[in-house]
């Protein structure tokens, strides 16, 4: 189903000279707003996007580019051949842990979401100039790409930033930052978000590496050198997820059958499974970003400090709780790596645009209860009448149904050109008319309500509050030298 606009025809590129020109008065512009609006505006890129080979299900229905820009982030666009005048601007999940930026993951990411340009949006995404933690530095990468796409295409009619996991956590950003400026953002789109922010939204992943040290006693061996083990894994060491994998199968047996397990490794899976509420399912995958993304965070984004606490925490659920919490290692965080960790990936809750989001109840990777932190903190910020928060019955983080997915951007679509607010109901009825194109499902369960973010992961002091990081705290950092994350 389309949109009701009509469709416009490709936009004829600049010529060079004009190009140079919109170019050079765009980063003028991105310049002086930057220094207004504390939003660092990236650089437009020199050479221009590359006619490309589209992803197999797009061939025949769009034209794609490809491209790298001057911060080193490789892109990829794509403009259906009936375009409806809209963009979608793509932020990707993660962090990937590469030095560089990769440049097949926007190109995957495009045949992964081409339902969106199937509806007739063009769509524009970059794969962040490198790997490794940074939330301001992907959010100023999705926003470069957006300017390269008007430099190219001229100006949509309207554009909508959309993020996957992570990359929901960079969209918010993004509109957070960049979407004051008018015309430059009209909605978001936020599907399985990790909308809790960085200075609370791993904390689950905090009590999971210590818990599972305290029971398996094997990530440090005893006979390795020692570490603190928010560090997640020390600088020089050379594990590998294989490796990784190997220590976590023999404390557990997560990969065995139940009847081939030991004893004492069922009971360490079950132990560790209750206390920290992980989905057995995704046991491997959270350890693996308490392990690698942890040290990223630690050790290359943050100099060797540590932004984590566990202090306070009662751990419940094992079999033996009095030992566990006697047993447990203990840590508080640094102050200013806590702060740097909260500015770069925190969310104010302070947007101006529509914002939908959609998420499955039982999502093992980023808990649906993410949801409530989102709302509580559009809410704390007095925004909460800018968000419709949709929920499915599915049970999958990454790939949800190509039906709902269409379904979401043309709800927000509707929203913003008439002004009229959606339900969870509405959007839930509206679905039947995608999956007879796409047939993936609809899944909606427009009655459920997420539980409290702190019901699900332990709270530390002051951790019940939202938004993590307001307004004003945010000002007041941003006056600090070389706050947050470097780019």
């Amino acid at each position: 189903m389309k949109t009701l606009d009509a469709p416009v025809p490709l936009r004829r590129r600049l010529s060079a000279p004009r190009y140079r020109r919109a170019a050079l008065a765009a980063g003028l512009a991105a310049t002086l707003l930057g220094t207004l609006g504390n939003a660092p505006a990236p650089p437009e890129q020199t050479a221009r996007p590359a006619v490309s080979t589209c992803p197999p299900n797009l061939l025949g229905k769009a034209t794609c580019y490809t491209g790298q820009d001057a911060n080193g982030a490789y892109y990829a666009m794509a403009v259906p051949t009936r375009w409806n005048g809209s963009l979608v601007v793509h932020a990707h999940g993660g962090p990937d842990l590469g030095d560089s930026s990769d440049p097949a993951r926007s190109t995957d990411d495009l045949g992964r979401w081409a339902v969106m340009v199937e509806e007739g949006y063009a769509w524009a995404g970059s794969s962040y100039r490198r790997g490794g933690y940074g939330t301001r530095m992907a959010a100023a990468d999705t926003e470069n790409v957006r300017r390269l796409f008007v430099s190219e295409f001229g100006k949509p009619r309207r554009t909508y930033v959309h993020g996957q996991s992570w990359g929901g956590d960079v969209a918010a950003k993004v509109a957070e930052t960049y979407g004051r400026q008018p015309g430059a953002y009209d909605g978001a789109l936020l599907t399985s978000g990790v909308l809790g922010g960085g200075s609370r939204g791993y904390d689950y992943r905090v009590d999971l590496r210590v818990v599972y040290q305290y029971y398996c006693h094997n990530h440090p061996r005893p006979t390795e050198p020692q570490y603190p083990l928010w560090q997640g894994l020390r600088a020089d060491s050379t594990m590998t997820s294989a490796g990784l994998r190997v220590r976590l199968q023999e404390c557990t047996g997560f990969a065995s059958a139940p009847a081939d397990r030991t004893a004492l490794q069922q009971r360490n899976l079950d132990d560790i499974l209750a206390v920290t509420r992980i989905p057995e399912r995704s046991l491997e995958s959270h350890l693996r970003f308490a392990t690698f993304t942890f040290r990223d965070i630690v050790s290359t984004r943050l100099g060797g400090r540590n932004p984590f606490t566990n202090q306070g925490v009662g751990y419940s659920g094992s079999h033996d709780d009095k030992a566990l919490n006697a047993g447990v290692e203990r840590f508080s965080a640094d102050p200013t790596a806590r702060r740097d960790l909260s500015y770069d990936s925190d969310l104010t809750g302070k947007v101006s645009v529509p914002v939908l989001t959609l998420h499955a109840i039982d999502d093992p990777t980023a808990f649906v209860e993410h949801e409530a932190a989102y709302r509580a903190t559009l809410q704390g910020a007095g925004r909460g009448g800018n968000l419709v928060q949709t929920f499915t019955t599915e049970t999958e983080h990454s790939a949800l149904s190509d039906s709902e997915y269409a379904n979401s951007i043309a709800a927000l679509d509707t929203w913003v050109r008439h002004g009229r607010k959606p339900t969870a109901r509405s959007i839930a009825a509206s679905c039947a008319t995608f999956d007879r194109t796409y047939g993936g499902g609809c899944f909606y369960d427009p009655a459920f309500h997420p539980a409290p973010y702190a019901s699900r992961i332990r709270p530390r002091q002051g951790g019940l509050a939202w938004p993590a990081m307001t307004a004003a705290q945010e000002r007041a950092w941003s006056r600090i030298e070389g706050v947050g994350i470097a780019p």
